[in-house]
């Protein structure tokens, strides 16, 4: 569901595709930095600009005035990884209930095996647009100085939040996984937005202290 401004309008159709392009650009930007860490600040940066300016913001209107930045952890390159996709449990169907936009179903694509981590599960959007989904959920999540306590995205394909993927000799595809470009859902910022959280194949009991915090600014 996209904000609603004073008026009860959506925001307009054309705010929300310039907000897509710029994503995309910028993700396109990160990819090719000189270095993760490079791209991990380019990241930062825009996202500060794109969310206290940008109309399709999740942030609220009346705290774009005030809004100084989104709270991100400093670069660590150890919670980077080039990670095979498994076919673990590909083809389960999840449907998952939001509060405004009815019923989005997910198709699971397979499983992630993070090192020191644990398991992760991929899914693809079965409705228009297909993509890469990937949310999860931590051990800091719901602490204080944490994280988002319903959950992060790591990977989502159809909103430009891609880091790259390739294929390996045994033609499985191999995803980079960077937990440093984790980010909140828009329902983080504002309630009325509704986000697809993780479920249970998409929940970490190890501390990943690094990406977006919470609260975010």
């Amino acid at each position: 569901m996209l904000e609603q401004d004073e008026d009860g309008l959506a925001i307009p159709a054309h705010e929300v595709a310039d907000w897509r392009l710029r994503v995309f650009d910028l993700y396109q930007r990160v990819r090719a930095a000189e270095s993760p860490r490079a791209g991990h600040e380019l990241w930062r940066r825009e996202r500060d600009v794109l969310f206290g300016t940008h109309p399709a913001s999740a942030v609220v209107r009346e705290e774009r005035a005030t809004f100084r930045g989104l709270r991100t952890a400093p670069y660590y390159a150890d919670f980077r990884f080039e990670v095979p996709l498994l076919p673990d449990g590909k083809g389960q169907e999840r449907p998952v209930a939001t509060g405004t936009d009815g019923v989005v179903h997910f198709v699971r694509l397979g499983t992630f095996e993070v090192p020191g981590l644990g398991r992760l599960a991929a899914w693809r959007h079965a409705g228009y647009g297909g993509g890469v989904f990937v949310p999860f959920r931590d051990g800091t999540a719901g602490r204080e100085g944490g994280t988002y306590g319903a959950g992060r995205y790591l990977l989502d394909t159809i909103k430009g939040a891609y880091l790259g993927a390739r294929t390996d000799d045994d033609g499985v595809p191999v995803y980079t996984l960077d937990f440093n470009f984790a980010y909140n859902p828009s329902c983080a910022y504002d309630e009325a937005w509704a986000c697809p959280l993780p479920g249970p194949d998409n929940r970490l009991a190890p501390d990943v202290p690094v990406g977006e915090l919470y609260p975010s600014f």
